[in-house]
């Protein structure tokens, strides 16, 4: 079954009745612009359409390839119109007489990848791309000659058949010519009918599935101006009709049929804004709570890292750590162009059982876009190369959030001098296949790795966890986390544990995690301005590193003071602040000293203090030769 004449042209008489009454200012301003753009899309929004019409909605869901070429041809109609009496008008303005106009759809929504029961249905789809093909020229018409009788016809590319041609099995001729011997009029000379084509693959958003599903992806086939509106890593939508596709068959060979989708109109969601930011009760809410403690802003601070990764016990130190690489500092731009990157990069470096990856899980869950992979499963750090297509990697598909690294210490070592790049200039340069691009990498790095053996104390960093001085640089904090073997410590854990004390399902002091979420992607928009007396902090705490004859020299580095700006930033963000006071620089002093110190040295130096002031010498003497045994 299909659509009648008469049907066709009555769809073609209320389309152009809805254009014209809804998108003639949009036909009036492509014919008056002076670009040479062979295609000209003009964006119809589905809802508007169908409520002006039913049966138009009706016939769209049943036939949509047969209808979308309808609407072309009657926008192309309206189009022609519209410029003949713009040209006879007075506007003064100038006009060109343009064809090839495309309907785009939009505003039909749906998040699942479809499946073969959706063939033939228009639909939009939601998700990732995370290959994309070089463009190329495709030959979709040719004209056959009949060998018997003059009869000139055109054949049109097969879609479902990778766009291959099949001369018909008789000569279409009404007068009965019943030829079979056909000649290709376009053979030996140039292609006269092309388009442009491209083939991206898309993938389900990892954040919007549950926990152990595997991301489906898609095949999406674009052409003519959708060609090159996406990139590897960009969040996208795109609407289209499912298609199935086969290559040309043979015998004694197997089908194989795929799912395809064939797009006819594609949204960039890059720059989205969550939804939970337009819902001013939530704002409310958080002035209010942050009202409530103004008298004490650091009670209301700790109250939120409290619920942060609640399962892991006290550590507030990796917890206020973890925050601040969550909350991110502002990226700065100088007159030249120059970006100083905002965001920050965290390295946890400890013993099996110290709590890094459910530090990792829990910031990849509160974070929007987020990829948690592995070291030794992460192929290249960013982009790999395949038979002309490029395929994005766990930098690149978290651009603009958080990629967490476990075992960061296992990749491989020529994929280290891509996430060299990734850190610092926030971009991956690409130079294969005959393909040179850059992708961006804008995204925080929370990374966790064990120690090369026992954890050396006397051993500088590099040395412990196997990772160059350069490298080290790049991150803002390394916090060791050590197995200290304490008595004590292992009772009050044991405890918590196994009478699941830090997870209090009543109570109502810790924050759920979708408040959490919602509070998290409020502050990262935040832009807090860095005081005086702030960079006056900060500044004299550089050049005391400086000049200490003990410092490390892969970390005392120009990106240091970097580092130190954007945390106090990060902090300020944390406490709701659209300015960095001395509370938030001496914050990010203390955090900063916690990455510099050797975890033993600073225990042994907070346990010789506090025991002194508490005049328990024997305590104290204790203590010490507890670490002295070690």
């Amino acid at each position: 079954m299909s659509i009648n004449p008469n049907q066709k042209d009555l769809m073609g008489q209320v389309f152009e009745a809805y254009v014209r009454e809804h998108h003639s200012g949009d036909i009036l301003s492509v014919v008056s612009e002076d670009r040479e753009d062979t295609h000209h899309p003009v964006v119809v929004n589905a809802m508007t359409l169908f409520e002006a019409n039913m049966e138009v909605g009706d016939y769209f869901n049943a036939y949509p390839s047969e209808v979308l070429a309808i609407f072309d041809e009657a926008l192309r109609r309206t189009a022609e119109d519209v410029t003949q009496r713009a040209l006879h008008g007075e506007s003064g303005r100038k006009h060109q007489l343009k064809c090839n106009f495309h309907v785009r759809i939009t505003e039909l929504t749906r998040d699942t990848i479809p499946r073969s029961r959706d063939v033939g249905h228009f639909l939009s789809v939601t998700g990732t791309v995370i290959r994309t093909s070089i463009t190329k020229v495709l030959e979709y018409e040719r004209d056959y000659m009949c060998a018997k009788c003059p009869q000139i016809f055109t054949m049109h590319a097969d879609f479902d058949q990778f766009y291959t041609f099949a001369p018909p099995a008789t000569c279409p001729n009404l007068e009965g010519c019943n030829s079979f011997k056909f000649t290709c009029l376009s053979q030996e000379s140039e292609p006269s009918a092309c388009r442009d084509f491209q083939e991206i693959k898309i993938q389900e958003q990892v954040q919007r599935l549950s926990v152990g599903s595997i991301p489906r992806s898609m095949v999406v086939v674009l052409e003519d101006d959708l060609v090159d509106v996406c990139k590897s890593g960009d969040d996208v939508t795109v609407y289209g009709v499912v298609r199935q596709r086969w290559k040309p068959l043979y015998s004694d060979s197997t089908c194989d049929v795929e799912l395809v989708l064939q797009a006819n109109n594609i949204e960039v969601n890059n720059q989205q804004t969550t939804a939970t930011l337009l819902m001013e009760d939530i704002q409310k809410e958080f002035k209010d709570f942050w009202e409530s403690h103004r008298n004490d802003p650091i009670a209301g601070r700790n109250q939120i890292l409290l619920s942060l990764c609640p399962q892991v016990f006290g550590m507030y130190v990796v917890k206020l750590a973890v925050a601040l690489i969550l909350a991110g500092g502002v990226q700065r731009i100088d007159p030249n162009g120059t970006k100083i990157r905002g965001e920050s990069h965290m390295l946890l470096v400890g013993d099996p059982g110290t709590g890094k990856s459910q530090f990792l899980k829990y910031a990849a869950k509160i974070t929007p876009r987020s990829v948690l992979t592995a070291g030794i499963g992460s192929t290249n750090a960013g982009m790999t190369g395949g038979e002309w297509h490029l395929q994005a990697g766990a930098l690149v598909l978290s651009d603009g959030g958080l990629c967490c690294i476990d075992e960061f210490n296992s990749i491989k070592e020529h994929d280290r001098t891509s996430i060299h790049e990734a850190m610092e200039q926030q971009t991956i340069s690409v130079a294969k296949a005959g393909i040179v691009c850059k992708l961006n990498t804008r995204s925080s790095i929370l990374a966790a790795t064990n120690p090369k053996g026992q954890y050396n104390p006397n051993e500088p960093l590099s040395i412990n966890v196997a990772l160059a001085s350069p490298l080290l640089s790049r991150f803002d904090l390394v916090l060791v986390l050590l197995d200290t073997k304490n008595p004590d410590w292992d009772r009050i854990i044991s405890s918590f544990i196994l009478e699941e004390k830090g997870v209090p399902t009543e109570s109502s002091s810790l924050w759920s995690m979708e408040k959490m979420k919602a509070y998290f992607c409020l502050i990262k928009r935040l832009q807090p301005r860095v005081s005086e007396e702030a960079n006056t902090v900060l500044g004299r705490y550089y050049q005391l590193q400086r000049q200490s004859s003990g410092r490390n020299a892969a970390r005392t580095t120009i990106r240091m003071l970097e580092s130190l700006s954007r945390l106090a930033e990060a902090h300020a963000k944390l406490m709701y602040r659209e300015q960095v006071t001395i509370e938030d620089a001496v914050v990010a002093v203390s955090v900063m000293e916690c990455s510099m110190q050797d975890p033993c040295q600073q225990y042994q130096l907070q346990c010789q203090m506090v025991l002194e002031g508490l005049r328990l010498p024997d305590l104290l003497n204790k203590e010490m030769d507890r670490f002295s045994s070690h």
